[in-house]
């Protein structure tokens, strides 16, 4: 076995989410995804491709029509992506591998801004690149990007630069105008840019076209640029296993070869759930969002009033990030919480060093209550907190 693999470490939100799964007494919050189920007539559209007998291999890219269907959803908010730059991948995370396995040869340079889900990080590790962090920074809660830090990092010997804004963990979001100072950068360099932007709608924010910035909106079509999208957050689809990347006009051929030695393809009947997915994107996202932002202005408040604690309003996501006083082991403090307060978190330092005695709290609930009552475990967790911990 590769060497590589066996010094993976694995997920420590797993970790803590293994202590918790079964119990009924628990509110969970470890995992990035919303308690909502799929809307009905996307599940029935995979119902009826089933009922179909659609149960055969499809393209490699993806169904001509969800590649049409992403072609112009993504067209409407960041000007003309043609379909032939559309790769249809099963799931978002499949799409960041697939990136990493086209650009990444080992040895080379990758550099990652975090904290940040640990795949990103992960996926450049098992591809045998050489990792350098670029570590965000907390200010009264929020996370920072310094932008001359990122450009001084990234060189001509950097191969790819990985980017998730809006992020998770930190709800961090880059400005347009950072995003044209790392293009202009890395097309000086000739890095590539690999931007995980799945949290892209989920922005609370005033914006024209309802999204965060994104990469597509200041890149040309040739550019070094690859960008990660998924059905799994803007569309209560995390279990589908639906994604899709924007590429290159020049990259798709490459892109095919990979995916047939990956997954050959995405199933047929989640595809066409894609599709009406889409078509009625109104009749979801702008829904979600709105449940998310109700969620996350009665989440932040009740933590912002807990003495000591550390946690800003995040512009995008679905997440609080937010740190406790006197408690720097967040691993050990997310297991204590699951067995003695029923309480799920997600430990910081699944995201990051950096990001060690932080804890991320996902939001996406269908009844802001159960928030509620999850702070009131919270504070009363700490009241009972023994004086060494403090």
């Amino acid at each position: 076995m590769r060497t590589v693999i066996e010094n993976l470490e694995e997920s420590k939100i797993r970790e803590v989410a293994n202590a918790g799964i079964g119990r009924s007494d628990v509110l969970a919050f470890w995992f990035g995804e919303s308690d909502e189920v799929t809307p009905d007539f996307i599940r029935q559209a995979a119902v009826e491709s089933l009922n179909r007998g659609e149960t055969f291999y499809a393209h490699n890219l993806g169904l001509p029509e969800l590649r049409q269907e992403i072609s112009s959803y993504m067209s409407a908010r960041h000007g003309p992506i043609a379909e032939e730059r559309i790769a249809v991948t099963s799931g978002g995370v499949n799409a960041l591998m697939l990136a990493m396995q086209m650009l990444v040869d080992a040895g080379d340079e990758v550099v990652a801004v975090t904290p940040v889900w640990p795949n990103l990080t992960a996926q450049a590790l098992i591809m045998g690149a050489r990792l350098q962090c670029v570590a965000l920074t907390p200010h009264e809660g929020a996370w920072r990007l310094d932008l001359g830090v990122l450009l001084a990092t990234v060189n001509r010997q950097t191969k790819v630069l990985v980017i998730n804004a809006p992020n998770n963990p930190t709800g961090w979001t880059l400005s347009r105008s950072e995003q044209q100072c790392i293009l202009d950068h890395c097309r000086k360099t000739g890095t590539w840019i690999l931007a995980d932007e799945v949290y892209e709608r989920l922005y609370f924010e005033k914006s024209g076209n309802a999204c965060a910035p994104s990469f597509l909106d200041v890149a040309d079509a040739d550019d070094r640029l690859l960008v990660v999208h998924s059905f799994s957050k803007s569309f209560l689809m995390t279990g589908w296993r639906l994604g899709w990347l924007v590429m290159p006009p020049g990259a798709s051929q490459q892109m095919g070869k990979l995916i047939e030695f990956n997954t050959s393809c995405a199933s047929v009947f989640t595809q066409r759930a894609g599709v009406v997915a889409l078509q009625q994107t109104d009749a979801v996202t702008p829904q979600v969002v709105g449940q998310l932002k109700l969620c996350r202005d009665t989440l932040i408040p009740l933590l912002q009033a807990i003495p000591g604690l550390q946690v800003a309003k995040p512009s995008g996501g679905m997440y609080a990030f937010f740190k406790l006083p006197g408690l720097t082991d967040s691993l050990g403090t997310a297991k204590r919480l699951v067995l003695e307060a029923g309480l799920g978190l997600a430990p910081g330092e699944a995201f990051a060093p950096e990001a060690t005695g932080w804890l991320r709290w996902c939001f996406a609930s269908k009844d802001p209550q159960r928030l509620v009552q999850g702070v009131a475990r919270l504070r009363g967790w700490l009241d009972q907190r023994p004086r060494t911990d403090q």
